[in-house]
């Protein structure tokens, strides 16, 4: 099938397509486990590409728009490559419980909190299931052990076989008169291909190119291929891929290439998949014998409560002072003012660490050390201005000094 090229013209369908999308996640995509959001990938599976009927970009995003799936099961393989530095086990210590002087009273293993960090690195395998929008089960396999989300009607459970504890909180979103009592559990987090289109079709502007680049078979089921790219210059976006259900419209897989080029940085896909009712029972959910539980209202902080999805994907900066948003589309930059005077001076194994895991630089603004991964970079000068985006170096740089 040949690509279908977006033009100027066809921008307001594809924007009414993805406000369209946007209200359709997949109830699969529940919980605290939004640190996937930004990255996972197996390769197509399947054989040869299937014949289907051509179709147009605005058409297959409104195949997404509309696709409205409540049931499945299935197994989806996540891989997250965004070229983070080693930190030598050093992220642990910041984990409820974790580091030195933690103790087991300091948090549970079983908080979803603690566990976001995992999926933002390496190859890992997710056991999905959901009914309707008050069911879901998420599950994180390891070699020998297995976390899981459960959400149930208005209970959430948590569980860690690892460890043998469990992590217990309400679900308040549909009492009212429990909100502000208890802790809400999130929605619509996007840990599946299809909440992480429905993020990349937000994106979708006058600064954005959409094709349907033929066909793929994913986990035996045939599928035709979104490509969204960047049209400007200066995104560390390559581009982003989806592959939809031909039959229900629902994405299969997404997959996030950066613009420099090699393995992908994002890149979730189901491996198995069947749309049929769960079983009732998957959804059940006691601890067991001599599981240690946490009940969520019993969190030691803030900071160890399930965060709310849209306040992670969407608004984590808003903290701020002063932020600003500095040009558009995909080279939208935030700006903000720390307060202090940019990164602190170190001497000997500290100073030669926080060296190596930054690259200083200089302009009119004066002198700062960016910070990078394969999607994201970030600028700190010396006075305490922050400069951060999915956009490369130098773009940061001309930002900084433009703002001078």
């Amino acid at each position: 099938m040949a690509p279908y090229e977006s033009d100027d013209d066809t921008n307001e369908e594809l924007r009414t397509g993805r406000r369209k999308a946007a209200r359709y996640v997949v109830p699969v995509a529940v919980m605290g486990l939004a640190a996937a959001t930004i990255g996972l990938v197996p390769a197509f599976a399947g054989s040869g590409d299937p014949d289907l009927p051509e179709i147009t970009a605005e058409q297959l995003i409104e195949k997404i728009a509309a696709s409205d799936v409540q049931q499945l099961s299935g197994t989806v393989k996540v891989s997250t490559n965004l070229g983070l530095p080693d930190l030598g086990g050093l992220e642990s210590s910041f984990a409820p419980g974790g580091g030195a002087g933690g103790s087991e009273d300091e948090g549970s293993s079983a908080d979803p909190s603690t566990k976001l960090m995992e999926l933002a690195s390496g190859t890992h395998t997710l056991r999905v299931a959901a009914d309707g929008p008050d069911k879901h089960k998420v599950s994180l396999l390891d070699k020998a052990a297995e976390y899981s989300l459960i959400h149930n009607g208005d209970e959430v459970w948590a569980y860690d076989s690892a460890s043998n504890e469990a992590f217990h909180m309400k679900d308040a979103s549909g009492a009212a008169e429990d909100k502000g009592k208890k802790e809400e559990a999130p929605k619509d987090v996007p840990t599946t291909p299809k909440g992480m289109a429905d993020e990349a079709l937000k994106a979708v502007d006058d600064t954005t190119s959409v094709t349907v680049d033929g066909t793929a078979q994913v986990a035996g089921r045939d599928a035709y291929k979104l490509v969204i790219k960047p049209k400007q210059s200066g995104s560390t976006v390559g581009q982003i891929s989806i592959a939809v259900d031909s039959k229900t419209g629902m994405p299969l897989k997404f997959t996030l290439t950066p613009a420099s080029g090699g393995a992908a940085v994002v890149d979730a896909g189901f491996t198995k998949v069947d749309f049929s009712k769960p079983d009732a029972s998957t959804f059940d959910f006691s601890p067991p014998k001599g599981a240690k539980v946490t009940e969520g209202d019993e969190a030691k902080s803030e900071d160890q409560a399930l965060p709310k999805a849209e306040e992670d994907l969407g608004h984590g900066l808003e903290g701020f002072d002063g932020l600003k948003t500095i040009g558009e589309g995909w080279t939208t930059i935030a700006r903000f003012d720390t307060g202090g005077e940019g990164i602190p001076s170190a001497s000997g194994d500290a100073g030669s660490f926080l060296d190596s895991l930054g690259t200083k630089v200089n302009g009119e603004f004066g002198s700062g050390t960016v910070f990078s991964t394969r999607l994201v970079n970030a600028l700190i000068t010396d006075d305490g201005q922050v400069y951060a985006g999915a956009v490369t170096k130098d773009a940061l740089v001309k930002a900084a000094n433009a703002a001078k």
